[in-house]
């Protein structure tokens, strides 16, 4: 059991005004964003020893939201007019797409309008980017929705942050990436000492900062240390576009075009050209499930020339062709 004398609480001096997070709750949120999230400001009102924050649940209609591990919350207010001192927080999760309705995004205009601080935790990246809130912005979003987001939003600068404060527009990659971010606001509020003590309750060691990249290093994620492989691989991920060859990825690290189909075989049991593929074909999934790309524009943005030759290789390593994987995903969407 914790026990707050044992710990040393920064003192604050006389009771500052509390300040208010209204909490946003869309359709299917995701309950770990949300929590980290809120648990911080519970957790520094504790340490501080006096409400320094409160908060608000709200959400369209204003009666309950459910978030995608099937949990209701009871919501506190609907999108009501807020103060212009309040933060607001987007929470999102699945289908963002869907739960970024017309509603929703004509209240987040017209409360940004009135001064208010915009957040989105998760995926709500893209709901703040779709009211057009993070035009001129850098912001970020969980990595598996980095493709589709670049793809609609031309305007936001995109970053693979765990989260970016710019200016009076706030977003976060998902996850734990809310504790960074909370601590981050704390300790702008009211300074490192209390950020600290509530990093220490949450047993929050490995603090990051905006600085901090949201996926593992490529050597990490795909369990390879060898340099030069690690190298070629980042080239692959970072051309998708417009493929590179492998023999001149080959060149570009020193190796010869034999020297890396065998490095390629050793660690990953396919050849540069296979692997390669599979990274094309891997993002034009995740674009024909997450945005409304033609099946032929889709193609075109992961290095295809032709519809045919895509619709070709996509079969083979999907058993499906990409019009019909929209299709499924269409009726998916339709009988949630």
């Amino acid at each position: 059991m914790n026990d707050d004398r044992e710990t040393s609480v920064p003192t604050l001096g006389d009771a500052p005004r509390a300040r208010r997070f209204v909490f946003v709750l869309l359709p299917e949120f995701t309950m770990l964003c949300f929590a980290c999230a809120i648990e911080a400001l519970r957790i520094a009102n504790r340490m501080a020893g006096q409400p320094i924050y409160s908060w608000v649940l709200a959400g369209d209609g204003g009666e309950t939201a459910t978030c995608s591990n099937g949990t209701v919350f009871k919501l506190d207010m609907d999108l009501d007019e807020l103060s212009r001192d309040d933060m607001v927080m987007l929470c999102g999760g699945l289908e963002i797409q869907a739960a970024s309705t017309k509603r929703v995004l004509n209240w987040l205009r017209r409360e940004a309008r009135r001064g208010a601080v915009m957040g989105g935790l998760c995926t709500a990246g893209y709901t703040l980017a779709k009211a057009g809130l993070l035009d001129g912005k850098r912001a970020t979003i969980h990595w598996e929705n980095q493709d589709s987001f670049a793809e609609e939003f031309e305007e936001v600068t995109l970053t693979r942050s765990v989260f970016v404060i710019d200016g009076n527009r706030i977003t976060t990659a998902g996850g734990t990436a809310s504790i960074d971010l909370m601590l981050k606001l704390i300790a702008d509020h009211h300074g490192e000492d209390l950020a600290n003590a509530v990093a220490d309750q949450l047993i929050y060691s490995s603090i990051r900062t905006d600085q901090d990249t949201q996926r593992l290093s490529t050597p990490t994620r795909i369990g390879v240390r060898h340099p030069k492989l690690a190298q070629v691989i980042k080239a692959m991920e970072q051309a998708i576009e417009e493929p590179v060859s492998p023999a001149l990825l080959a060149e570009r690290v020193g190796m010869s075009t034999r020297q890396l189909e065998r490095l390629f075989r050793r660690y990953l049991n396919r050849s540069p050209k296979r692997y390669y593929m599979e990274l094309r074909l891997a993002r034009a999934r995740n674009l024909l499930m997450q945005t409304d790309m033609s099946v032929i524009n889709v193609a075109l943005a992961c290095g295809f020339a032709s519809p045919s030759h895509f619709s070709k290789c996509y079969r083979a390593h999907y058993q499906t062709t990409p019009y019909r994987e929209r299709g499924s995903q269409a009726t998916r969407t339709a009988s949630e």
